[in-house]
């Protein structure tokens, strides 16, 4: 299919949508403590998206049975939440997606459990800068495939691995739309970036290996070798002037202005 190119009136309105999942995605991280109940991170999205009159993307989305995606330690992605307990020195990655005015907005990020080990926070970093490199790579008149190897490049040499199967992806008025955008490949390839494309970036990088296996749940996905892994994502809009961040949390801006200049941070 082809890529669907938004009007500034439409990425506006998913501008919109992204400051409230960012808000509801602090929330989340807000709650992330020894103890903390998996559901209960379910529960607080569902009340939040009903008092914000946003639609949960997520839930009923070829069958998903949950409003957010929680993965921890070696789970990769759509993790179903549980009453599973948070341990201290575990990672979870949140995934979280909303639909606001009829367009989506989709992102995630991962965070530690209490105190979390030098090697676990040092994955959970590699993978955030991996993403922001990612975005500064998305500039009108850059090749698709440019945004891939700045990923890439950020993460392979700390010595992780990227997970192949499941890879970024445009996104509009369906959580998935055209170019699909991997977290690997050689630069100056795909279609050239122009402005009005959006896209949903989210670089998986593992600790060991980067082969997986799917759970018996048919939703949630660990690392085959039982490594580690972390997850990041941010949905950008392309203009004329290189990069927007829609999906921006309040806590980023400092880090934004760092990893990603020029790039733009809209407030």
């Amino acid at each position: 299919m082809p890529i669907i190119i938004k009007s500034d009136e439409e990425i506006a309105i998913m501008h919109e949508g992204g400051r409230i999942l960012a808000e509801v995605l602090e929330l989340l991280t807000a709650e992330i403590h020894p103890g903390t109940i998996i559901s209960d991170l379910d529960t607080i999205v569902k009340e939040e998206y009903i008092r914000r009159d946003v639609v949960p993307t997520f839930l009923g989305y070829h069958g998903f049975p949950a409003h957010v995606c929680v993965s921890v330690n070696d789970e990769i992605v759509h993790g179903i939440p549980s009453g599973r307990e948070l341990q201290n020195g575990d990672i979870v990655g949140i995934d979280l997606g909303l639909t606001h005015k009829g367009f989506v907005a989709d992102s995630a990020l991962t965070v530690g459990v209490g105190t979390i080990g030098q090697e676990e926070q040092r994955l959970i970093d590699t993978t955030r800068r991996s993403l922001w490199a990612g975005i500064q790579a998305a500039r009108p008149g850059a090749r698709l495939s440019d945004i891939s190897h700045a990923i890439q490049t950020c993460a392979e040499p700390e010595g992780y691995s990227l997970v192949r199967e499941y890879v970024g992806h445009g996104i509009g008025r369906a959580m998935h739309e055209d170019p699909q955008v991997p977290n690997f490949g050689p630069p100056g390839r795909g279609p050239l970036l122009q402005k009005g494309m959006v896209l949903a970036l989210e670089p998986m990088v593992n600790m060991g290996d980067c082969h997986t296996k799917q759970h018996d749940d048919n939703w949630t996905v660990s690392t085959l070798d039982g490594s580690l892994s972390a997850h990041f994502e941010h949905t950008i809009a392309i203009t004329e002037e290189g990069p927007v961040v829609l999906t921006l949390r309040s806590d980023e801006r400092e880090l934004a202005a760092t990893l990603a200049e020029p790039a733009k941070v809209r407030r």
